[in-house]
């Protein structure tokens, strides 16, 4: 992409400088896109650890049959605030943080549109974060019986009667659905009215493509979310009967209105990750991204046909058959969109003069496995397979095939892609392939003997088993302890890329194009004081 000659920056940035003054106040204050985004990735760097923390617990009391470790009411405590946290408090916010950080940078706007509410929109994310993990504590103390105990989906009627970590859920899910539209409402304003002269929609970088869909589609589901906790609370403290059958209520209805929030959620993680990891492959292949339209409807198309799927996440509840037909379909056409994008990913490779540096292994690693989730949501889709793998360890397989490595991995490509021009610093490549290689090995040790685990009929969410599940359950566990513990290898390549290291260069990396390479590494406080012009 051409632009006008570059511009110049000082060295301190004039009048820019004084946002940079140390101390609390100015991470509390700031409205510069660049802290906003660094607040958002550390964060959800801690909460990523946190939840890790607590599914290593878990995976520590399934080593063996028989209670090990812990009491059922804990251990279900710690399976739904795991599910919580690593979705809400570790993905999104990751997600967001690329979002603040990269898409002024790459259309040539200066800042984000509106930054008075991007600062209040990460502000919200730690109290929501505490009133989620405080149960916990409160527990210590007598207070209470913990935290939410029934998995991250909250069902009726196991939530009307849960007790007060049901109430704290409901308060933080409101509190970050807060956080996620403000943040919406922000990129979207930013992308229509901040590009750079000359950008027009179709020149728009795929990143930014996949965010703009992202944001309309929390916009859209996030609202039905908070309307179902709240009818939820309702029901437990002022005696409706939205969902208590025994006062004319429906469960059903509120799994209805759960998975209307929930099954978009899946792409409301994954399509900022759509967005980058094109990126990734055209700069290592030292090509131009293939099939750039082809993708951008793709992304509409999901984005569309991910309202409408919801249902096949209860295809066991009880449907008329033509409503099971009906989603059975539309679930299988929403595949159609997604293996235009692998062929695009695909096709960008190919015959492209590749190097194998970190970001470049995690996006093929990302290609990899989070297709095998593709093939095995295939199975899910069909309503005569689903009867058997519904609620079984199969489902919890696919889902981290999905959300681990299509979400969390395709965050630590962004994050080795664009730390040297974060930084300014280069990170050490041969950690980073350490952490690629013990990631990738852990990762299918821990999750590939959950599918065969759910095949053999192991249902999810108990804390102890028949004994012909042992094996494969030991093996899941030495795998998640790997795989936890080889991440601290991932936070220590970036403490010490921040820390210092070899210079980067303003390019970074030989092949990359767009016009976030033409800035300074690290970019000045303000990215683009004049707009380039889009040629």
């Amino acid at each position: 992409m051409s632009t006008a000659p570059s511009i110049e920056h000082e060295t301190g940035h004039g009048h820019h400088a004084e946002p940079y003054q140390g101390g609390v106040m100015r991470w509390l204050t700031t409205t510069n896109h660049k802290d906003i985004g660094t607040m958002y990735l550390t964060f959800a760097l801690i909460m990523f650890f946190i939840g890790g923390a607590m599914i290593l617990a878990v995976r520590a009391e399934l080593f063996q049959p028989g209670l090990q470790l812990m009491q059922p009411e804990f251990f279900n405590q710690l399976i739904g605030v795991h599910a919580l946290v690593m979705i809400f408090a570790a993905l999104m916010p990751a997600a967001t943080g690329f979002a603040n950080w990269q898409i002024p940078l790459m259309i040539g706007a200066p800042d984000m549109a509106l930054p008075r509410i991007n600062n209040w929109g990460f502000w919200l994310l730690p109290p929501a974060a505490a009133l989620l993990t405080l149960p916990f504590i409160l527990a210590l103390f007598g207070i209470g019986d913990g935290a939410v105990n029934t998995g991250w989906t909250l069902y009726a009627p196991l939530s009307v009667q849960g007790g007060m970590g049901v109430d704290f859920a409901i308060f933080s899910i409101h509190i970050l659905g807060v956080s996620s539209i403000l943040g919406s409402i922000n990129i979207i304003v930013t992308i229509f009215n901040l590009r750079a002269p000359g950008m027009t929609m179709m020149k728009l970088p795929l990143f930014a493509w996949g965010w703009l869909i992202t944001a309309f589609l929390l916009i859209a589901t996030i609202p039905v979310l908070a309307g179902a906790v709240t009818m939820l609370l309702t029901d437990r403290h002022f005696g409706t009967s939205f969902f208590n059958a025994a006062g004319g209520g429906d469960p059903i209805l509120f799994q209805h209105l759960f998975w209307f929030f929930g099954h978009p959620e899946v792409y409301i993680l994954l399509l900022p990750i759509w967005g980058l990891i094109p990126h990734v492959l055209g700069t290592f292949s030292r090509k131009p991204i293939y099939g750039y339209k082809a993708q951008v409807y793709s992304f509409i198309a999901i984005g569309v046909l991910s309202v409408v799927v919801w249902a096949h996440h209860f295809f066991t509840a009880g449907m008329p058959v033509p409503a099971l037909l009906y989603f059975m379909y539309s679930t299988m056409f929403i595949s159609l969109p997604l293996a235009v994008l692998f062929f695009c990913w695909v096709a960008t490779m190919w015959r492209g003069a590749m190097t194998f540096e970190t970001p470049m292994l995690f996006a093929q690693g990302f290609i990899v496995l989070f297709g095998l989730a593709g093939l095995t949501g295939l199975v899910l889709a069909d309503v005569a397979a689903d009867a058997q793998y519904h609620h079984s360890y199969f489902v919890v397989a696919h889902f981290h095939y999905a959300l681990f490595a299509g979400g969390i991995m395709g965050v630590m490509t962004g994050v080795y892609y664009w730390l040297p021009k974060w930084t300014g610093h280069m990170f050490s490549e041969t950690l980073g392939k350490w952490h690629f290689w013990l990631t990738v090995i852990s990762f299918n040790l821990t999750f590939m003997p959950q599918f065969f685990l759910g095949l053999a009929g192991m249902p999810r969410r108990i804390p102890d088993y028949a004994l012909q599940f042992a094996e494969f359950n030991a093996i899941s566990t030495v795998g998640a302890f790997i795989l936890g513990f080889s991440q601290l290898i991932f936070a220590y390549n970036i403490w010490k890329c921040v820390k210092g290291g070899t210079k980067a260069t303003d390019k970074v990396w030989e092949g990359a194009d767009g016009l976030e390479w033409d800035l300074s590494s690290p970019p000045p406080h303000h990215s683009w004081e004049i707009q380039p012009v889009i040629k």
